[in-house]
C-alpha cells in the first residue's frame, strides 16, 4: 500500500459516522436539551450575533458560563444582556487586541472546558491587516489560531478535558491553501480568499487536536450550512439575489437554507456530544461525521475535501501560523 493510499485511509477512518441521532434539521435547543452544563465556562467568538448568538444562548439556557470576546462590545452587551455572559473587547484582526483578549480571560477564570470560535467573514472586499495580513485569513483562521494558543493552558487545565470547536465551512472546496501566495500578493479573488480561509480552519483543528489530544484537549471542524446572517454583510443585495439566497426583498428563498438556531447545532453538538468521546480532528456537518468526497463533487453537496483534513498539511499550516503569529507553540 502506497503512502498516499495509507493517509486517504486513515482520513475517511477519521471521518467515519458516529450514529448521531441528529441531523439537518436539529436545532441548538435540541441538541442540548437534558444537558446540564452548569460549571462549564465556554469562550464564544462572535457569540453576539447570528450563529454565535444562537451558540451564546443555548449555551447559558443550559447553565454554562459563556465569556464573549467581541470587536463591538457595546453591541455585544446590548444583544446579550439578561444572559449573564461576560463581554470583553476583541478584534481577530489584531495581534494586540487578541493576547490582551486572552490576558482578561486568564484573570476571569482558572480553565476553559469549551473554546467556539465562530465569529469570521465571507468575501469582502481586499484589506490588509496586522503585519500585512489577508484580511480573511488573518480573521477566520490566525486571529483565532493565536487566540487558541493563548488559551491553550486553560483548556488544558479542564479536569474533564477540553474541547475546541472551530467553524469552517463547504467553501472550503474552493481551494487549497496557496503555499505560494497565501495573502494574494499578485492578485486578490474574494472567494478564493474566503474558501483558503475554510481550509485553514478545517486543517488547524486537525492539528490542534493532535497535539492536544494527550492533555485531553480535543478539536473539530464543521460547516454549520447555508444560512442567511450578518456573514453575508459585505455581499450587495443583488450578488444574493444572483446567487438565489434571497429574493429582491431580502427573503430567503435558497432552498436548504438552515435557521440560526439549526446552524448553531453543530457546533453545540461538537461541544457536547459524548458520541465523540476519544475522537478529534473530524469535520463535521450536520451533526454528524462529514464524508470525505472527490474533487469533482459539488460543494452544496457536502462532505470534506481530502486536503482539508489531510495531517501532513495540517502539521505545516500550523508551522506558517506560528511563524506568523509569534505564537507560543502548543506542547504534546
Amino acid at each position: 500500500m502506497t503512502t498516499s493510499t495509507s493517509s486517504s485511509t486513515a482520513v475517511a477512518d477519521r471521518q467515519r459516522p458516529t450514529g448521531s441521532p441528529f441531523s439537518a434539521a436539529s436545532t441548538a435547543e435540541e441538541v442540548l436539551a437534558g444537558l446540564d452544563l452548569s460549571g462549564r465556562t465556554a469562550v464564544v467568538t462572535g457569540g453576539y450575533s447570528g450563529l454565535g448568538l444562537a451558540t451564546t444562548l443555548a449555551l447559558t439556557a443550559a447553565g454554562a458560563s459563556v465569556i464573549v470576546p467581541a470587536r463591538r462590545p457595546d453591541v455585544a452587551r446590548a444583544a446579550l444582556h439578561g444572559t449573564g455572559s461576560r463581554v470583553l473587547p476583541m478584534d481577530l484582526a489584531d495581534p494586540g487586541s487578541v493576547r490582551a483578549a486572552a490576558g482578561l480571560i486568564r484573570e476571569a477564570t482558572d480553565r476553559l472546558d469549551l473554546l467556539l470560535a465562530v465569529a469570521g467573514v465571507m468575501a469582502t472586499p481586499e484589506r490588509r491587516v496586522g503585519p500585512g495580513w489577508e484580511g480573511q485569513l488573518a480573521i477566520n483562521h490566525l486571529g483565532h489560531f493565536l487566540l487558541a494558543c493563548e488559551l491553550y493552558p486553560l483548556l488544558a487545565a479542564a479536569p474533564d478535558g477540553a474541547r475546541v470547536v472551530v467553524n469552517s465551512s463547504a467553501g472550503h472546496a474552493l481551494t487549497d491553501i496557496r503555499r505560494d501566495d497565501p495573502h494574494f500578493r499578485t492578485g486578490y479573488d474574494k472567494w478564493l480568499a474566503y474558501g483558503q480561509s475554510k481550509t485553514a480552519n478545517a486543517l488547524f483543528a486537525v492539528q490542534l487536536d493532535v497535539l492536544g489530544r494527550g492533555g485531553g484537549v480535543r478539536a473539530f471542524s464543521l460547516h454549520p450550512g447555508r444560512i442567511i446572517t450578518g456573514l453575508q454583510r459585505e455581499m450587495t443585495r443583488q450578488e444574493q439575489v444572483d446567487r438565489g439566497w434571497v429574493d429582491a426583498q431580502g427573503r430567503v428563498i435558497g432552498a436548504g437554507f438552515k435557521t440560526a438556531s439549526q446552524g448553531a447545532a453543530t457546533g453545540l453538538w461538537a461541544a457536547t456530544s459524548r458520541l465523540l468521546d476519544g475522537r478529534g480532528g473530524l469535520y463535521l456537518e450536520d451533526c454528524e461525521a462529514a464524508p470525505v468526497c472527490g474533487p469533482d463533487t459539488p460543494m452544496d453537496d457536502g462532505g470534506v475535501r481530502p486536503y482539508a483534513v489531510d495531517p501532513d498539511a495540517a502539521a505545516r499550516l500550523w508551522e506558517l501560523s506560528l511563524a506568523a503569529t509569534g505564537a507560543a507553540p502548543v506542547l504534546r
